[in-house]
């Protein structure tokens, strides 16, 4: 009885013409009578099934045009699924091409441009001020050319920031972009430099083509080493550890910390460049006040309703700030990609930090 009732319910909407009450009103009275004369028949069966034998329903009269009836009330109910199902895979189909094509237009437009002023209560007062800059996960290869690596280049230039921070992966495995690569950060300009340290596609590359490559392009390269900025009378220590050889999340490196910090000197203000974030989990023991990282792009898929990124199967610290105590933590969403060129809700940044004492 249940596919009748839609059908008729279905009917009693759209057949009526509300611009003709009486007639409508006709119509509606008329389907009520053909809905109840065609349902008759279940009384019947609903005897036999309670008090008889089910299989005496074919004594009943007319039983074929009931049948009819009802198998056309069931198939108008499939085409009716058909027809709701249909316009629903459209729905997602359509959402899915609008998300794919935003997804790939966020992965290759410029980097966003992220600005925060971080405050310590331990900073020099030399170093109150200072403004520096972090890039993190360029990717230069297939979907990222000597083109973009200029206007990436061009749009940090802009910002005139004091110092230049890059947290590896400049190149993503082909050393074929390396010279590429070098034309275009060559002319990267900052008063105290550029510092970088390796990421783990550096090395699938090939860890010394990259170092030389960053080396020839002007930078200053650290592997678990110190690079002392001296502003105002203070002290800023950058500790640049290597990436680790290992798939292990969150890998804190304690013995690549350790490294870093045995080549600065205690009195100076110490700042980690580190690839992967997990190193964090060292510096803020040690009381290294402020890691840069980037490694994880933000998950490259991030689902802002309720905040779970694909990153999150790789590290609990996927992007963006963080803090325990007086030790800080930012993660780069960085600029490139890896695999499908696709960035959903998670665009490429750079980041203009501005540091205070307070």
């Amino acid at each position: 009885m249940a596919p009748q009732l839609l059908l008729y319910l279905y009917l009693r909407e759209r057949l009526p013409d509300p611009t003709r009450p009486q007639r409508a009103r006709l119509v509606r009275t008329g389907l009520a009578a053909v809905f109840t004369i065609f349902n008759l028949p279940w009384a019947f069966v609903a005897g036999r099934a309670l008090f008889g034998s089910v299989w005496g329903v074919g004594r009943i009269p007319y039983l074929g045009p009931w049948i009819a009836w009802q198998l056309l009330g069931w198939i108008f109910c499939a085409l009716v699924a058909v027809y709701v199902g249909g316009k629903f895979v459209w729905w997602i189909g359509g959402q899915a091409v609008r998300l794919s094509t935003y997804g790939i237009w966020s992965a290759y437009r410029l980097p966003q441009l992220t600005r925060r002023t971080l405050t310590f209560p331990d900073l020099p007062s030399g170093l109150d001020g200072l403004t520096l800059l972090h890039l993190s996960d360029l990717h230069a290869g297939i979907h990222l050319g000597a083109d973009r690596m200029q206007e990436i280049v061009r749009q940090a230039n802009v910002l005139a920031p004091d110092l230049i921070v890059q947290t590896g992966d400049m190149i993503d495995i082909s050393r074929a972009y390396i010279p590429a690569y070098v034309r275009a950060f060559r002319d990267l300009r900052a008063p105290f430099g550029v510092v970088t340290v390796l990421g783990n596609h550096d090395r699938y590359t090939g860890e010394q083509e990259v170092i030389r490559g960053c080396r020839d392009a002007g930078q200053v390269f650290l592997q678990n080493d110190c690079h002392l900025i001296e502003r105002g009378g203070a002290t800023l220590a950058l500790l640049g550890i290597d990436d680790p050889h290992n798939w292990t999340a969150d890998d804190p490196q304690p013995e690549d910390v350790a490294a870093a910090l045995a080549a600065a000197s205690s009195d100076a203000f110490h700042v980690l460049l580190a690839h992967r974030p997990g190193a964090w989990d060292t510096a803020a023991p040690r009381g290294i006040p402020l890691t840069l990282a980037g490694h994880i792009h933000g998950g490259q898929f991030y689902l802002p309703g309720i905040g779970w990124s694909a990153g999150r199967l790789i590290t609990k610290y996927v992007m963006g700030h963080f803090q325990r105590g007086n030790s800080q933590l930012y993660v780069s969403r960085g600029i490139g990609v890896v695999g499908v060129p696709i960035r959903v809700f998670a665009p490429p940044e750079i980041e203009l930090f501005t540091l205070r004492r307070g």
